[in-house]
């Protein structure tokens, strides 16, 4: 968020799936593009008002300096100048990812986060091998970085803490 407090040029854009974490749907929902997507933009609203006060993040809204947009709508787009989070990216497929990182042009972040435990898309995923790709010493000197995170890494909650370990020993 420093990032786009201190440069009044960049835009947020918020990127994910339609896809439902739950093995029901809930069907179409109503409304146009906007209307629809914005169930999907409540936990880039949760993780903003943990950082900056509620009206700066109206301010950024209004001012349409943060916007979000399925997976689905990228193709032809051109991101100059822009702070891009992908979330929920493990319910991406390899094709999807190939499309979201070749849209960044010059003073554009692509921050692309998943969980490998969490994919949605039973086997499609191209997350895993998205991120082998770019693991490398050549991808750092370059600029792109892969950060793993551990249990040592969660600050949400004990409770949580104590939950994933158990998910990933049992």
């Amino acid at each position: 968020m420093s990032l786009l407090s201190k440069n009044k040029d960049l835009d947020l854009l918020y990127v994910r799936t339609v896809i439902e974490s739950a093995d029901k749907g809930l069907g179409a929902l109503p409304g146009d593009i906007e209307e629809k997507f914005n169930p999907y933009m409540s936990p880039l609203l949760d993780k903003l008002e943990e950082m900056i006060p509620h009206s700066e993040i109206h301010d950024l809204m209004k001012s349409q300096r943060i916007s979000a947009v399925p997976i689905n709508y990228l193709r032809g787009a051109s991101w100059r100048n822009k702070i891009v989070i992908a979330d929920e990216a493990q319910n991406f497929t390899f094709q999807e990812l190939t499309t979201l990182a070749t849209r960044i042009g010059e003073g554009t972040k692509l921050f692309i986060c998943g969980d490998y435990m969490q994919s949605d898309i039973n086997g499609k995923s191209g997350f895993e091998d998205m991120v082998k790709v770019f693991s490398g010493e050549d991808c750092k000197e370059k600029g792109i970085h892969v950060f793993n995170f551990t249990t040592d890494d969660i600050f949400r909650s004990k409770i949580l803490k104590f939950i994933i370990e158990k998910i990933q020993n049992k």
